[in-house]
């Protein structure tokens, strides 16, 4: 069973994704929460397996919340939904350990879906919104590679970089396979082995360190 924790401050979005959830068969809300701080307490205490987090919230944001509750290095996962596809402050919560993005106007059935990914230990943003997002953000993120991005990157061997540069631009494992000229069970293989080496959590994670790493750059 899956266990959901809702953070918004608006009740009616709360009471419609609570809706939604508990009429799946393998998911649970265990809460609710209206501010970040209070998500945070809550993430702690019940420890669900994925908090569906709002961006902008009074007190405590969402990107402060996300930020403590990756850091926490508990088992919650934090998916962030936003009502922008190009909102600054879903990037910045990407950045702060978030393991997905949605917009607050998907599919019911994409939304499930997406919580399910993210429980599983799977990342979920769509290639388009990624690239967007990473185009329009990393823009601002200071140029040159530190020492500690030189070292994970120094670890890659010729082909992982090529796995994660087509990671980058938002290429799913069997597209990557495709282009590659490789198996998909390979590529699965190669992003296992990058998620490792760069220290990051998930493919969303490893997005944002191609990025800042200058493996690649925004279109």
């Amino acid at each position: 069973m899956t266990t959901v924790l809702i953070v918004d401050d608006q009740a009616l979005q709360r009471l419609g994704l609570r809706m939604l959830l508990e009429a799946q068969p393998d998911m649970t809300v265990v809460d609710e929460a209206t501010s970040g701080g209070e998500a945070v307490r809550k993430a702690a205490e019940l420890r669900p397996d994925v908090v569906l987090m709002d961006v902008r919230m009074p007190g405590m944001d969402g990107i402060e919340a996300t930020r403590r509750i990756a850091e926490s290095g508990g088992r919650s996962r934090v998916l962030v939904l936003t009502t922008f596809d190009l909102d600054e402050y879903a990037y910045e919560a990407l950045r702060a350990g978030a393991s997905g993005f949605f917009l607050k106007d998907a599919r019911p059935d994409e939304l499930v879906v997406g919580i399910r990914a993210v429980a599983a230990g799977d990342s979920v943003i769509s290639p388009g919104i990624t690239r967007r997002l990473i185009d329009t953000y990393t823009q601002r993120v200071p140029g040159g590679r530190g020492a500690a991005q030189e070292h994970r990157l120094a670890q890659l061997t010729e082909r992982e970089r090529d796995v994660l540069t087509a990671l980058a631009g938002g290429a799913t494992n069997a597209e990557i396979a495709a282009h590659l000229h490789l198996a998909e069970s390979t590529v699965k293989s190669h992003v296992s082995r990058i998620l490792t080496k760069i220290d990051a959590r998930d493919r969303v994670q490893a997005v944002i360190f191609a990025y800042d790493a200058g493996l690649v750059r925004p279109s």
